[in-house]
């Protein structure tokens, strides 16, 4: 493994996200894979159709959760550099809400890193969404 530290990136933004902006964040020489993971805003959830917006907002504190996240990540063997990034803000259907790459020397290590870094994310960091549905109702989600 290089002496050098993994690069890490770990937001939390209203800006739109870039998957190419993820890839290049951990793009690195030592890296064989990287793995990455992108969450959409779907139009259903909680068994019913018709999501029609979502905002999102985070905790003052979602940043520093995220972070030590991140940073748990890259300390794995192997691992090179760690991206996560999550919108605020109002979001359409299609959108992209979060994005997670993992560069890592080999596919294992990368898509292990990935797959730990979104649930841990999704576990821990405090970042809730108030859904609106078609109907004119709404709800939130992770309160």
């Amino acid at each position: 493994m290089s002496a050098e530290q993994p690069t890490v990136v770990a937001e939390v933004r209203e800006a739109p996200l870039s998957v190419d902006e993820a890839l290049a964040g951990v793009n690195h020489p030592r890296a064989g894979g990287v793995a990455l993971f992108v969450g959409t805003v779907r139009e259903h959830d909680e068994g019913r159709e018709g999501v029609a917006v979502l905002e999102y907002s985070a905790h003052p504190g979602a940043v520093e959760h995220l972070r030590r996240i991140a940073g748990a990540v890259a300390a794995l063997d192997q691992v090179q550099g760690v991206y996560a990034v999550h919108r605020t803000g109002q979001l359409r259907v299609g959108d992209l809400a979060v994005v997670c790459a993992v560069a890592a020397e080999h596919r294992a290590e990368a898509f292990d890193g990935a797959r730990r870094l979104i649930e841990e994310l999704k576990a821990e960091v405090p970042i809730w969404k108030r859904q609106e549905w078609s109907e004119g109702d709404h709800s939130w989600v992770g309160l």
